[in-house]
């Protein structure tokens, strides 16, 4: 793992990482969704 010196690199390791956590949110919503609609109605 990289050495984090400064917080200029802090602050973009940080918001790199919310990114990559941005894009898994958005493209795992889809599937929750049909999670929870898929079930069998009674």
């Amino acid at each position: 793992m990289e050495t984090i010196h400064t917080l200029q690199e802090f602050m973009l390791h940080t918001k790199n990482i919310i990114y990559i956590l941005m894009v898994l949110a958005l493209l795992g919503m889809p599937a929750f969704w049909r999670f929870l609609n898929g079930r069998d109605e009674d």
